[in-house]
């Protein structure tokens, strides 16, 4: 702490977590103190119409983006406050920023790096202050609330981006291209003794020699670094079954959540996740330890961890598959060695069944089943571009706001394209983050004849942001624009019949239609329950039937160019 600006967190008892207006005003006194090392700005607003902002500290006053970029400086980048529930990232980069500020030794340790950071990210929850949203969590006194303005978690929102925040931090992310990412969260789940655990982006999925570098080199060294520094840290606590006994699987995080959306730029992430059960002092302290460790890695290692992020770039650039979608491999789990509670089962004093309670009084350490390791679930063959109608302008902007490059067709023209036709989707029964998420999508590879328009888009996949473009727009991928419900309305036939008018014409269809009849006869040995139901019946075959076909249905309307 230094005596003559502490922070919130300091000046109180070690329980309370900075307010919004005390945060802002904090960096815009350290900004007016110090330009030579902190530009901090206003860089949008939320849907609440509160100020977002980012800073931006450099050790030489260097803060022009074209500058840092021409000269192949490292960006570290700290995102806090996604959920302002878990603060004590919010706190720690506070210390971080003012400590670089006032300490001239710990300022030129940066180097040429630069650290970008978002000092509260959800700024619409952070002023939703209670002390009852965290029913798990133990501390700080008032704390922020989980959804924004529109009762949305920011961290499922940075594919769909329904909100302005996540617009920004998309565009934010593009712009400053950062090496090496930290998003501060606190953890709910099991009990154990660590204070700290560690999501970082799934390795397999993260590929090309970055996944490697990651396993590797880069988590065994933070792993160190935190245990010397008196915090012991474990992988997230993902338990495949109930308690951690059983074995703990590494976190799939697909592009909705911070370190997902990361690895679409290549972007080593890392979501730390304090233990929800210690005291604020403790996590606030791992928070400050992890976030100084995994800095001071990316300044040792900044151009390593470029040359490998330019190579994985140019990998995907000239790729002839793409793995869109992963599953865990539980054949071969590795082991960690993992300090635990004993989980005790005893009957409720609530209703009638066991619950689960851990005993602290029994600590155990052991090595436990480690599920890291992903395969492939879909792949598809790389194209060598797609097409994408200027109407469907959604998934373009989106596109955009992620450097994604594309050139507009001057002139129509026919190509011969791939396309999906969607077979079937299942979608869940309820809202999830304000959309119907298709969770199952099932896909029939056709080609055909097309014409696009003057102004319809072709996006190249060889280009630097080809994994961005590939996972968004397939539909497999995990957290594709389909699965997210940008293309329903193609899910959607537009005409209907009236069943005495079309009841003769569906005979007619049978009788020319030969294929009509062949499907006809098997839908009816399949499904002889049906055949009493007049809608039933002649739906199949005005569904089936060319006569009155609709090109557009269930047709995804993205080409692929080969």
């Amino acid at each position: 702490m230094h005596p003559d600006m502490p922070t919130p967190y300091e000046k109180g008892n070690q329980n309370q977590t900075t307010l919004w207006t005390e945060c802002i005003a904090f960096y815009q006194e350290l900004a007016q103190r110090f330009p030579q090392v902190l530009r901090f700005e206003q860089i949008g607003t939320s849907d609440g119409g509160i100020p977002v902002h980012a800073g931006v500290v450099s050790a030489d006053g260097v803060f022009d983006r074209a500058q840092i970029k021409a000269e192949g400086r490292t960006v570290f980048f700290n995102n806090n406050g996604i959920h302002p529930g878990e603060p004590e990232g919010v706190d720690a980069c506070m210390a971080i920023v003012r400590d670089l500020c006032f300490d001239p030794a710990r300022l030129a340790a940066l180097g040429k790096t630069v650290l970008l950071f978002v000092p509260l990210y959800n700024v619409d929850g952070a002023l939703n202050r209670a002390n009852t949203s965290r029913v798990n969590q133990d501390g700080p006194e008032q704390f922020g609330f989980r959804g924004n303005s529109r009762h949305l978690d920011l961290n499922r929102d940075f594919i769909k981006c329904d909100t302005l925040n996540a617009q920004l931090f998309n565009q934010l992310v593009t712009s400053w291209d950062p090496d090496v990412m930290v998003d501060t969260h606190t953890s709910n789940g099991a009990d154990y003794p660590y204070t700290m655990t560690l999501i970082h982006t799934q390795a397999d999925k993260l590929g090309y020699g970055l996944g490697p570098f990651l396993r590797e080199t880069m988590l065994p060294h933070i792993y160190a670094e935190m245990e010397a520094k008196g915090w012991p840290t474990c992988p997230y606590v993902n338990p495949v079954q109930d308690t951690p006994d059983d074995g703990i699987a590494e976190f799939l995080e697909v592009p909705r959540f911070s370190t997902g959306f990361a690895a679409l730029h290549h972007v080593i992430g890392f979501m730390p996740e304090t233990h929800m059960l210690k005291p604020f002092k403790d996590r606030y302290d791992s928070m400050r330890a992890l976030l100084d460790v995994t800095m001071a890695f990316t300044v040792t290692h900044g151009e390593q961890i470029q040359k490998l992020r330019a190579d994985a770039r140019e990998q995907a650039a000239n790729a002839k598959e793409w793995t869109v979608s992963w599953q865990m491999d539980e054949a071969n789990p590795s082991t960690f060695r993992f300090k635990g509670y004993a989980a005790k089962r005893s009957p409720s004093l609530l209703g009638n069944y066991t619950r689960l309670s851990y005993d602290r009084s029994q600590p155990w350490e052991k090595d436990i089943a480690y599920y890291n390791s992903f395969v492939p679930s879909a792949t598809v063959r790389a194209p060598k571009g797609y097409v994408i109608p200027q109407a469907w302008r959604e998934a373009i902007e989106r596109l955009q706001w992620n450097g994604v490059e594309m050139a507009r067709f001057d002139e129509a023209s026919t190509i011969e394209a791939q396309y999906y036709h969607i077979a079937s989707v299942t979608s869940r029964p309820n809202a999830y983050e304000g959309h119907m998420y298709h969770d199952v999508v099932e896909l029939e590879a056709r080609t055909g004849s097309f014409t696009v328009q003057p102004g319809d888009y072709f996006i190249p996949l060889k280009q630097a942001n080809a994994r961005y473009a590939v996972e968004t727009l397939e539909p497999q991928g995990h957290d594709s624009f389909f699965r997210w419900g940008f293309f329903n309305s193609v899910l959607e036939k537009k005409e209907a019949f009236s069943d005495y008018v079309f009841e003769d014409l569906a005979m007619e269809m049978l009788e020319t239609e030969p294929e009509l009849k062949a499907k006809f006869e098997q839908w009816k040995a399949a499904n002889p329950a049906l055949l009493s139901d007049q809608e039933k019946v002649l739906g199949f075959i005005f569904e089936n039937g060319k006569r009155h076909a609709e090109p557009e249905w269930r047709r995804y309307p993205v080409l692929s160019v080969f």
